[in-house]
């Protein structure tokens, strides 16, 4: 099987493709040493919106493979303002062999795609983000034993962290139910892009201890994402009882394996009791982005059709 040339939205994987990604992400953890088998090759990184474990740990995993990362202040292309998203994809793809892309909008990183000629990667998007939640699986596959019949519930708004695990659980044929107040749930967009999976593999539901009853895994996010600070006093008043405390954690059965893709406002919408507590995944959660996305980096790099194959079956024996 073919993957795909960029890495934008996890909806455009297959199952199979997703589960490719998890046992090479898996194969290069357990061996994890210097490599060379990306030497020579340059992974552009251009930051509009700035971030700890995106930044070292796709620096640290081209590093790991042999490679060069360069980091790119947002402010130096000015992707869509300085010069057309068109132009500087072109110019990136005659310097460097791949671009990972952390931005505000995803039509700038849709943009990139469909006129680069070297993969693209979403580091984020204000839609999506995919190699967060390939990450989160890889966490949960370690923790929970299987990525199937689990039932993943996000508690918080329907963001982009959000909408790329629930696209994560449908892969992986799991069950995401977001617990959030009336006016942060999906929206219709969201659902339509959920097909036929909404309301069987996603779902939404308003009261967090119905929502938690029975699940896997619990995960959130801050309620104040980085643009919405205007809104935060908003967001504080209409996330109360949102809150992954002791309390909702019992009302799991005291099971549930907590994540937070960080960082984390402690106190608002986790305590510090669960953050440290025993379920907590927070911090092998952090350290698997480096191993999933050295993953989606060796097989977009990959010398060619056969050498994707080649570790991809090694990763699965």
């Amino acid at each position: 099987m073919t993957f795909p040339r960029h890495f934008i939205s996890l909806d455009a994987l297959t199952a199979e493709q997703f589960r490719q990604l998890l046992s090479v992400a898996t194969y290069l953890k357990a061996r994890r040493a210097p490599s060379t088998v990306l030497d020579g090759k340059t992974l552009a990184m251009i930051f509009e919106k700035p971030s700890l474990r995106t930044r070292l740990s796709f620096e640290q995993a081209m590093i790991e493979l042999g490679g060069n990362a360069i980091y790119i202040r947002g402010e130096e292309v000015g992707l869509g303002t300085r010069e057309p998203v068109k132009d500087a994809a072109r110019v990136l793809g005659r310097y460097v062999h791949a671009v990972m892309a952390r931005v505000f909008k995803h039509a700038c990183i849709a943009e990139l795609a469909a006129h680069s000629p070297v993969p693209v990667i979403n580091g984020l998007s204000d839609t999506t983000h995919p190699c967060q939640a390939l990450a989160d699986f890889l966490t949960i596959r370690e923790h929970c034993g299987r990525i199937d019949g689990l039932t993943v519930v996000f508690i918080g708004d329907a963001n982009n962290v959000c909408r790329s695990l629930a696209h994560a659980c449908i892969l992986a044929g799991s069950r995401l139910v977001l617990a959030c107040p009336p006016a942060y749930a999906f929206t219709a967009a969201d659902i339509a892009g959920f097909g036929g999976h909404w309301g069987r593999s996603v779902i939404q539901v308003h009261d967090p201890k119905t929502a938690v009853a029975g699940a896997d895994v619990l995960a959130t996010d801050v309620w104040t994402s980085m643009g919405q600070e205007a809104e935060k006093e908003q967001r504080l008043r209409d996330f109360q009882g949102f809150q992954i405390n002791d309390g909702l954690l019992a009302a799991t059965g005291g099971r549930a394996k907590v994540l937070h893709c960080l960082p984390a406002h402690r106190g608002e919408e986790i305590t510090d009791a669960v953050m440290e507590g025993p379920n907590s995944l927070i911090f092998d959660q952090a350290e698997n982005r480096l191993h999933a996305q050295k993953a989606v980096l060796r097989l977009l790099l990959a010398k060619d059709a056969a050498d994707a194959a080649a570790v991809i079956a090694a990763a699965q024996r």
